[in-house]
């Protein structure tokens, strides 16, 4: 029987004004209002034995909750589980737990142990940190930076979920493809890459992640896989126009590697660069990272 913890995200997109139904007895539940309680409420289901933590909220939740986690539960990582209600759930559609799921649909599925998927995070640690300063599952440099910012407007007009990213998409491409050679979107980012040594240049994109499927079926490392995958772009893109629809269908191209589109998997890289770098849809300060693939984590779905 599994000691069941909750964290519900009052802030997140679905769960403002709403109010909460009843829990079951058994169930404890934490609704931190700043990152500090977040932290004080994980150590006291630790306390408790929990060994199934559900995180109510979207991806900047899960990424809170999973940078904490370890300094909580040390080594005994409970097994998770995502209820999506933010702005953003590209883990759970890569998991399976669509829009709608439930906290009693996770419950029933833990019950009947039915069979759980796993994912690896993905950890940033800065220069001189001997443990990770954030984990999550998306990281980007570049124009994934001025693409978060874009869809940051979005979520100002009201578009979430995969609206935004359609919109987002859609401004991203049009900045590139109609955008002058001084355009920030086409000139890029300078990054000093650790897998590609040499002189530091602007890249117009660094991508990396450990999911294996990403919102709308997009597929820019190619074919669905486990572990850190990363896409790079040389600034400014070449071909573009041609470049694009081919990788996001996950497509390959004899050409593309000569145009400065290259795919890796990798299990950790370092990055220097002064521009911002964006975790699982928030925004912070570039510099000496270091980007590795993290622990094995084991998600129970409906």
């Amino acid at each position: 029987m599994s000691r069941v913890g909750l964290i519900w995200n009052q802030k997140s997109h679905r769960n403002q004004g709403v109010g909460r139904t009843p829990l079951p007895d058994d169930i404890l539940d934490i609704v931190p209002e700043a990152p500090a309680q977040l932290g004080a409420g994980l150590r006291r289901l630790a306390s408790e034995g929990v060994d199934l933590l559900v995180i109510d909220g979207g991806d900047g939740t899960v990424r809170e909750v999973l940078s904490r986690l370890p300094e909580a539960f040390g080594d005994r990582i409970p097994r998770l589980a995502v209820v999506p209600n933010g702005k953003t759930n590209a883990l759970a559609i890569d998991l399976g737990a669509p829009l709608g799921t439930t906290l009693e649909q996770i419950l029933v599925s833990a019950a009947a142990g039915r069979p759980t998927k796993r994912r690896h995070c993905l950890e940033v640690l800065r220069e001189g940190q001997a443990t990770p300063e954030r984990r999550g599952f998306l990281f980007g440099l570049g124009a994934f930076v001025r693409g978060t910012q874009l869809a940051q407007t979005h979520h100002g007009l009201g578009l979430f979920d995969n609206a935004a990213v359609v919109a987002t998409m859609v401004g991203a491409a049009a900045r590139t493809l109609f955008g002058s050679a001084g355009d920030p979107w086409r000139r890029g980012e300078p990054m000093d890459l650790s897998f590609d040594p040499g002189a530091e240049r602007a890249r117009f994109l660094l991508l990396a992640s450990t999911l294996k499927r990403l919102p709308l079926g997009v597929k820019p490392f190619g074919a669905p896989r486990e572990g850190l995958k990363v896409l790079t772009v040389e600034a400014p893109p070449r071909r573009f126009a041609r470049a694009l629809p081919i990788l996001l269908r996950g497509g390959d191209a004899p050409w593309l590697a000569q145009a400065g589109y290259h795919r890796r998997d990798l299990t950790a890289f370092d990055v220097t660069g002064p521009g911002d770098f964006v975790l699982d849809g928030e925004i912070y300060p570039g510099g000496r990272l270091t980007v590795r693939q993290g622990r094995e984590l084991e998600f129970v779905i409906p």
